[in-house]
């Protein structure tokens, strides 16, 4: 292993050629799985969802670390994701969470990757594409308010579950349903959602393997004997499901991600003179500008111009219009080249969070971690040591 400190060493890898970067604790990670897993009740499974290349943290490394601290099983949101963890050695039982084509049904019965259904058309057609003695694994969605995917009327349910039963390809291992709003402090159609989930519950002759509702905002809040599993989403990456909830957290969380670049030029502007497109900066003064090597291409929008950047500990501003590749910011005074900054992440006493950039962006966390770039670099610290480098673009 590469000590933290020393990112020439990964440079000389060749592994990456730009000097821009995102590093990815994944002992934090494993805190926050190991945390929930305390608190839960005993014989509650817990899933780590997974999607999104792990929110954006990277699919593999995080699915690794979830395994290693105890998860029971992986989340996805296509069957495409789920393959592409096969491929790179993940064996752990996968299910995804979103709609698949009945014509893929031989393929996940083939890998081991469990389905959500939620229509009886679907597995009337499944049935007679899977291959003779292949079992596809099975969660039926009930949409108990979200208004997406899912059954809302309990006869249908009754028919699905009767056609699960009376087919032997199909194996009924799951159901669940999803809140819409788990993570607000007003509960009245969180307790509708559930009541409804409970009424289709009642209705099935027997309860699969797994049945499961809670996502994180829910299982960081709430606990209901009809769940034996629950999905841990956003806060295995450290991150609260609502700005709302982040006062009543159980426990505390552990940001995973952090974002930095490394300045590449710094020049002196005089007063009068303008910085990137449209010419929306004047320096008011002889102001030293640093330019960073990455844009809205990265997913650091243009929405983004003026939001703080840390540089020496020191918070900046980024000034003028983002480009699709480099920004600028206005730098206290002259800085050399190579100055490493940090876009999200702590830099000496101060820092950035996700939340802090999901609030000038008048968005959520989660959009934040899962706008970064492909073409971002990411770095893996384990122990307080650079585990190893990751290159989407070099895949």
């Amino acid at each position: 292993m590469v000590s933290a400190g020393k990112k020439e060493k990964v440079l000389e890898t060749k592994i990456f050629h730009r000097d821009t970067w995102a590093e990815v604790n994944l002992d934090n990670i494993f805190e926050n799985i190991t945390s929930m897993k305390k608190s839960l009740k005993k014989g509650v499974s817990l899933f780590a969802v997974v999607k999104a290349n792990a929110y954006g943290h990277g699919d593999y490394e995080v699915a690794k670390t979830a395994l290693d601290a105890g998860a029971d099983f992986l989340s996805v949101a296509f069957l495409d994701e789920a393959l592409a963890l096969r491929k790179k050695g993940i064996l752990a039982p996968i299910l995804v969470l979103g709609a698949s084509r009945p014509e893929s049904a031989a393929l996940a019965a083939e890998h081991g990757i469990s389905v959500t259904v939620f229509d009886e058309a679907w597995l009337e057609k499944a049935k007679d594409l899977l291959k003779p003695g292949q079992v596809l694994q099975i969660h039926v969605k009930v949409d108990s308010g979200m208004g997406r995917i899912g059954i809302r009327d309990k006869g249908q349910l009754m028919k699905v579950e009767s056609l699960l039963k009376r087919e032997a390809c199909f194996n009924f291992q799951g159901i669940f349903t999803h809140f819409a709003t788990a993570d607000e402090m007003k509960t009245d159609l969180y307790e509708k959602q559930l009541a409804f989930f409970k009424g289709m519950l009642s209705e099935l002759t027997g309860k699969p393997e797994y049945v499961h509702a809670a996502n994180s905002a829910a299982s960081l809040r709430f606990t209901d004997s009809e769940w034996n599993a629950i999905r841990m989403g956003i806060s295995m990456y450290g991150l609260s499901p609502s700005m709302e909830m982040k006062p009543i957290l159980p426990f505390p969380l552990k940001q995973a991600i952090s974002l930095k670049t490394e300045m590449v030029a710094v020049k002196q502007l005089a007063k009068g003179e303008s910085v990137s497109y449209g010419a929306t900066y004047t320096a008011e003064g002889d102001e030293w500008i640093g330019t960073l090597p990455i844009g809205y291409a990265d997913g650091w929008i243009r929405k983004l111009q003026g939001q703080e950047v840390l540089v020496d500990g020191k918070r900046v501003p980024i000034v003028g219009r983002i480009c699709m590749d480099q920004c600028m910011i206005k730098l206290p005074g002259p800085y050399p080249a190579g100055t490493v900054v940090t876009l999200i992440g702590n830099d000496g006493d101060e820092s950035i969070t996700v939340d802090e950039i999901a609030a000038k962006l008048e968005t959520i966390n989660y959009e934040v971690t899962c706008m970064i770039g492909a073409r971002v670099p990411r770095i893996y610290m384990k122990d307080n040591q650079m585990n190893h480098v990751r290159n989407f673009i070099l895949e």
